[in-house]
């Protein structure tokens, strides 16, 4: 049976200057959400991806229910400590959505609910809580909801003994919200309207009208943005004003009712900090001389750097990724070889010890860490075999307790699978680090198909962690692995400036050199490589399918960032100005012309291009769905050759997919069942191609 014609979007040309440059962009149209012909383009384009995908139906459902039969169901995470209750989650069987629960700790309590999320999302076909904050005296709950993926939320307040919202409600806020120590004032921080770049500040007095709430803090400098947090200590409400090279921090007294903002550390540029407080000091983490960072103390009224003790120093080759701060230790996340590890330092300056782990590739992370007079330091882990793990660690007898490990079902074994840590050399000599996960059993030296993932921007981590999807691809003999590229912060914080704004190409190089190195490495074939990436990482699998055609049989990008001229020249697209410092400004020639010999959208070329499968959402408000869309539709244009072109547009989601559990399994089915059918594997997506006559589907 022969494939269906794909849909073809009707031409409109728009010319695009620039430093006396034309571009002549054919589908700059899409960008019109609410046109009839664009949304009847991406329905044609969604028929399209169903009817070619058909054969993998059978093969999507086997793999959903795998999914379910491996992943537990009805289970809870470990609670966590906060003030006189501990807090934690459940889900049920067949429910899509978490259920918020706690308990006092004192005596042989019973479970509160206090917020179930499946209620919540009756009638919204997308529901997705960004926070949940008590208050100090834990009467009342401040929650942000946001109903359709772009970010914005409803805010409400509920009180947990009688389990109803009060009539306080704040539309279209941030998920950020803090508590004032009164328990009748919140702080929430709102977008600009146009650009939604977080810039304002208010507080929220219970029972008065939002619309009189008062603006304590708003950023003026549009490359900035604006996040909340509360200290340690409990004595301060943090504004954080954030931008790819600096930071700066106002705190306010919530002790106190109106009390002002003051600055803690004037911002200057390059100088990126980030602050707690606890006892009368602050701990400053600050690459001020530093460039992966070091920890001070600071008295709470003297931020004067002439003040400042050293209580971790710089190392070079240690990054210092994040800490936490209690009565009598500083614990760091540090990265010293690619890898986490904590330090553990006596704040009596009598102890310092390092916690490390003995796999060949894992991830490390600290979390839940509430208290100040903790005795323990939380932090969960995994590895590509080993399921994710809460420990607590003793930091006076040095020793970890596991609270939770998540149970994987269907007979998992750990053993089964091999982790193994890879270097490859880039064009310019640089090693790169790849996490690889395989079964022995099933290992074929130069035959096995793998499956590559990359990220590589804005100096995240893509650390070896658990996914039990990962093993549903590696159970049928695939081998999975993780580059770790420039751009990120693996190795430090010169592994990111090596791979942004004029060196961002040596993120893209970095994969072809992994993809390169695993087929070198009897990893894989030629013809068995797949890769797969998304936001971001969808710009590097834009990338490396222009540059690479050849290397890749298919490639899968999740709302993927491929207009990266177009959407950096807007600047009232969301993200665009606070981005300049990692992408470049395109009003600079300099940049606009590197960002135009990368860009994927831009260098789409007559090529015949691997098979490929684009994930985009309607309601996307850090890639917007034009940029795939108008990708996908240039390269129905130019490419040549019959390999597979699909694009899936989630009409009810945003940028990280659908909200509920069981609709995210069936995303990740789609994505599998693509790459297996290509292998023969369950189904078949190769086949004889169509010749018929390709016509219009959307015209403007």
């Amino acid at each position: 049976m022969s494939r269906p014609n794909p849909p073809i979007a009707a031409k409109n040309p728009v010319s695009l200057m620039a430093h006396g440059h034309t571009r002549v962009d054919n589908y700059q149209w899409f960008r019109k959400r609410d046109d009839p012909a664009v949304l009847a383009h991406l329905a044609a384009e969604n028929a399209y991806f169903k009817a070619v995908m058909a054969p993998t139906e059978r093969l999507q459902e086997e793999l959903y229910q795998e999914y379910r039969a491996r992943i537990k169901q009805t289970d809870m995470t470990a609670p966590f400590r906060l003030g006189s209750y501990e807090y934690y989650k459940r889900e049920e069987e067949g429910r899509a959505y978490p259920i918020y629960c706690r308990r006092a700790l004192a005596g042989d309590a019973p479970e509160e609910t206090i917020l179930d999320v499946n209620a919540l999302a009756l009638g919204h076909p997308y529901t997705a809580v960004g926070t949940l904050e008590p208050s100090d005296d834990h009467r009342l709950v401040a929650y942000a909801a946001d109903y359709r993926g772009d970010r914005l939320h409803r805010v409400k307040i509920r009180d947990v003994c009688t389990g109803r919202d009060l009539p306080d409600e704040i539309e279209g806020a941030r998920a950020t919200l803090v508590w004032a120590a009164d328990n009748a004032t919140f702080y929430y921080v709102r977008s600009h309207p146009e650009t939604l770049r977080p810039y304002r500040v208010y507080c929220h007095r219970l029972g008065e009208e939002p619309a009189r709430d008062e603006l304590v803090f708003e950023e003026a400098d549009e490359t900035f943005l604006v996040t909340l947090q509360r200290s340690r200590s409990r004595r301060f409400i943090c504004i954080y004003s954030l931008q790819t090279l600096t930071t700066e921090m106002r705190v306010v007294d919530a002790m106190v009712a109106a009390a002002p903002s003051r600055v803690l550390i004037p911002r200057r540029r390059g100088h990126r900090y980030f602050a707690d407080h606890i006892d009368d000091a602050f701990f400053i983490r600050t690459n001020d001389a530093a460039p992966d960072f070091r920890v001070v103390r600071a008295p709470t009224d003297n931020l004067d750097p002439a003040a400042w003790v050293e209580v971790v120093p710089h190392r070079d080759g240690v990054h210092i990724a994040d800490m936490e701060v209690f009565s009598e230790h500083l614990v760091c996340l540090e990265r010293s070889g690619g890898l986490p590890r904590l330090r553990i330092t006596s704040l009596a300056g009598d102890n310092e010890h390092l916690v490390a782990f003995d796999e060949a590739a894992f991830d490390a992370a600290l979390t839940q860490n509430y208290e100040a007079d903790a005795g323990a330091v939380r932090f969960r882990y995994s590895s590509m075999r080993t399921p994710p793990c809460v420990f607590d660690y003793d930091l006076r007898a040095h020793h970890r307790i596991m609270r939770k490990q998540e149970e994987i079902l269907g007979g998992f074994d750990p053993e089964s699978y091999c982790v193994e840590r890879l270097h490859a050399r880039a064009e310019d000599g640089t090693d790169v680090p790849i996490s690889v996960l395989y079964r022995p059993d099933l290992r074929r030296p130069g035959e096995n198909p793998c499956l590559l993932f990359g990220y590589g921007s804005y100096g995240i981590c893509m650390d070896a962690g658990f996914s039990p999807f990962r093993i549903t691809l590696v159970d049928r003999g695939f081998v999975f692995a993780i580059a770790h590229l420039r751009g990120g912060r693996e190795l430090g914080e010169r592994w990111y400036e090596s791979g942004k704004l004029l060196t961002k190409k040596n993120t893209f190089t970095d994969f072809v050199a992994c993809a390169e190195h695993l087929i070198r490495r009897g990893y894989s074939a030629p013809d068995r490589l797949y890769a797969r990436g998304g936001s971001a990482g969808g710009l590097l699998m834009g990338a490396v399918a222009n540059m690479r055609p050849d290397l890749f049989k298919a490639i899968v990008a999740r709302v993927p960032f491929f207009d990266v001229v177009t959407t950096m020249l807007d600047s009232s697209i969301p993200l665009t100005t606070f981005e300049y410092d990692e992408w470049g400004n395109p009003h600079d020639e300099t940049y606009y012309r590197y960002m135009l010999s990368y860009s994927p959208y831009d260098n789409i070329s007559t090529l015949s291009y691997p098979h490929m499968l684009v994930m985009t959402s309607l309601f996307d408000s850090q890639v917007s769905y034009c940029e795939p869309a108008k990708y996908v539709a240039k390269m129905r244009e130019m490419k040549i050759g019959d390999n597979l072109l699909l694009l899936r547009t989630d009409f009810e989601a945003g940028h990280s997919g659908s909200s509920g559990r069981y609709d995210r399994y069936r995303e990740i089915a789609i994505e599998d069942a693509f790459v297996l059918a290509l292998e023969g594997i369950g189904a078949s997506l190769i086949e004889e191609p169509c010749t018929a006559k390709l016509s219009p589907v959307a015209a403007v």
